[in-house]
């Protein structure tokens, strides 16, 4: 039993190995991140392939337990036995992939043992043990999957225990040498396969912690060059703040080349080919990918220089991306990032990119806001904009930046929420209507946002019974939302519930914000909406500019109620249902 075993570990250190071989090869890695139908089916072919070598690698055993050397087992003799790492291979294929890689995993393997056996009518139990012992270990991990998470590999030693005492009990059943040969070969292969497996994801932990750090890394970087390049765009996108927002970029993050252009021409450009990539270089010598961006509002990947289309003889830049900067209807430029080695052009690096350009667009846009906040035609939302964005754009940065470090899936979400949020405020500065889907994106960012801030402290509830594109007021329920969050509750940290009703009562839209809050003093419930009210918590302004919207738009047949007492506040917007229908004028509408 000893010489067995050791021929056994040889055998599944051979397969691990491999393992760490095909972990660091990128394809590989995609397959593990993106689980779509077509990379599953990927995965099952590869893990079959590990499940075939192993059986080629096997033992063969003669039925006196005595050990052959054969180097590569194309078949097995009658009557022999057969010690392998196959049951390692389906059981991680299994964990990694769910049900589906490792029944398919299972089945291959299983077919492959039963036609070393000459396809035997003996052997068909390798065929059935196979592909449950597949499907059984994808389940068992199947309902803790979530994405960046391996199960950890203790787990997996004690699933593989189990899936190897399954097949063992097969053997005992079917095998015409059964309860001798499970004496001979139960322990070395239950044992050593299980540990295997346990290495195997060990090593597939490594590589998924290190993604997560990358991933955590560039997100703190992508935070802070948020904050170091808001006050470059203040002026909106020009040659000079082109040129220090590049500077940023290649400081903070590991990209060998960074580029800024607008429709006609590249304003800046750092890092690596600065030779020929130049400062306002004109449109007809900008890069052939970037082109394609502008034209198509579609991030554009490159992987060699021929598909970067340089017009440099001997560009050094390989691969890159070109994102252009879209904020609804508007392209406003487009930002190209470039790598020296194709290999570095990652998922990582794509999303990081992809955020980084939505930021920039924001930022340029919040530019453009400020250098024309004159020309805006409603001056009471501006100043209503003007109180609530700087103070929440750095709270929700220094939120994100925090959770960067824990959780960087979720700092990514949190700062695809912040740019709803600001891409809706900087929509709805300009309409006077807008629809309620995109009024509702705009909240729910914003709660999304509060909510990680002080989690646990508020329990929103959202309902709607209309039709989503119906148009209401920009921030008429951001207002009231927002209004009951900061002056509600009072001191209050847990138990606070706010709801939401958006329904059709009557001839009316009625948008409904209730909450379970201490109530609005007698003295001004009166004035709320109506006035500015001399108080400590607040003067009234963001209600009464939202009364006096409702008013020029819908004249007095829309109105604001509100019921308050000791138990909560309620106010209501009753909007005439007749003039929420879509405006033709709204077509098209920009900033």
């Amino acid at each position: 039993m000893g010489e067995l075993a050791f021929l056994i570990i040889e055998r599944v250190g051979l397969i691990i190995l491999l393992a760490f071989i095909l972990v660091n090869i990128r394809p590989f890695r995609r397959l593990l991140l993106e689980s779509t139908p077509a990379n599953l089916f990927k995965l099952a072919l590869i893990f079959s392939a590990f499940a075939i070598v192993s059986n080629l690698l096997g033992i063969e055993i003669d039925p006196d337990n005595h050990i052959m050397r054969e180097t590569i087992l194309w078949h097995v003799h009658n009557g022999y036995s057969v010690a392998n790492a196959r049951i390692l291979a389906v059981t991680v294929a299994g964990i990694v992939g769910g049900p589906g890689v490792g029944g398919l995993t299972g089945l291959v393997a299983g077919t492959h043992r039963m036609m070393q056996e000459s396809w035997a009518t003996d052997a068909w139990f390798y065929i059935v043990s196979s592909t449950l012992i597949g499907i059984l270990s994808g389940m068992l991990y199947h309902k803790n999957r979530r994405h960046f998470v391996v199960m950890p590999p203790w787990q997996g030693f004690l699933i593989s225990l189990m899936m190897e005492s399954i097949q063992m009990i097969f053997v005992g059943l079917f095998s015409p040498t059964h309860l001798k040969l499970v004496h001979f070969i139960a322990l070395p292969m239950v044992v050593i396969s299980s540990i295997g497996t346990a290495f195997f994801l060990m090593i597939l932990s490594l590589y998924f912690r290190q993604e997560v750090d990358t991933r955590a890394v560039q997100t703190r970087s992508v935070m802070k060059l948020a904050v170091k390049t808001l006050p470059a765009f203040r002026h909106g996108l020009q040659s000079e703040s082109a040129r220090q927002v590049t500077d940023l970029i290649l400081e903070y993050t590991d990209f060998d080349a960074v580029g800024i252009g607008n429709n006609e021409k590249t304003l800046a450009f750092a890092g690596t080919g600065s030779d020929h990539h130049y400062h306002d270089m004109p449109k007809a010598d900008v890069p052939q990918f970037a082109k394609r961006a502008l034209q198509k509002w579609q991030t554009q990947l490159a992987y060699n220089a021929a598909q970067i289309g340089c017009h440099g003889d001997h560009c050094p830049l390989q691969a890159g991306m070109a994102i252009p900067l879209t904020l609804g209807n508007r392209v406003l430029g487009v930002l190209t990032l470039y790598f020296k080695e194709n290999w570095q052009l990652t998922p990582v690096e794509i999303q990081t990119g992809e955020g980084l350009g939505e930021i920039l667009a924001t930022q340029i846009v919040l530019g453009e806001k400020e250098r024309q906040a004159g020309l805006l035609r409603d001056a009471e939302l501006k100043s209503l904009q003007a109180q609530i964005s700087p103070h929440f754009f750095f709270n929700s940065i220094n939120t994100i930046i925090a959770i960067s470090r824990f959780d960087s899936e979720k700092a990514r979400f949190l700062l695809r929420e912040l740019s709803t949020f600001f891409r809706s405020n900087l929509l709805g500065a300009n309409q006077s209507k807008i629809p309620l889907k995109q009024e509702e994106a705009h909240v729910k960012a914003y709660l999304n946002l509060e909510q990680t801030r002080f989690p646990d402290k508020y329990d929103v509830e959202f309902y709607s019974s209309v039709d989503d594109q119906v148009l209401v007021p920009p921030f008429a329920i951001q207002v009231l939302v927002e209004n009951a969050i900061h002056h509600a509750f009072g001191n209050r940290k847990t138990g606070n519930i706010i709801n939401i009703w958006i329904t059709k009562s009557g001839k009316y839209l009625e948008i409904r914000v209730a909450d379970n809050g201490e109530g609005i003093d007698q003295a001004v419930i009166g004035k709320l909406g109506k006035e500015k009210i001399a108080s400590e918590h607040g003067s009234g302004t963001a209600m009464q500019n939202l009364n006096a919207r409702l008013k020029g738009l819908y004249g007095d047949s829309a109105r604001m109620q509100i019921v308050t007492g000791k138990t909560g506040t309620s106010i209501s917007l009753l909007i005439p249902y007749a003039q929420t229908r879509q405006d033709p004028n709204l077509e098209g509408a920009s900033i």
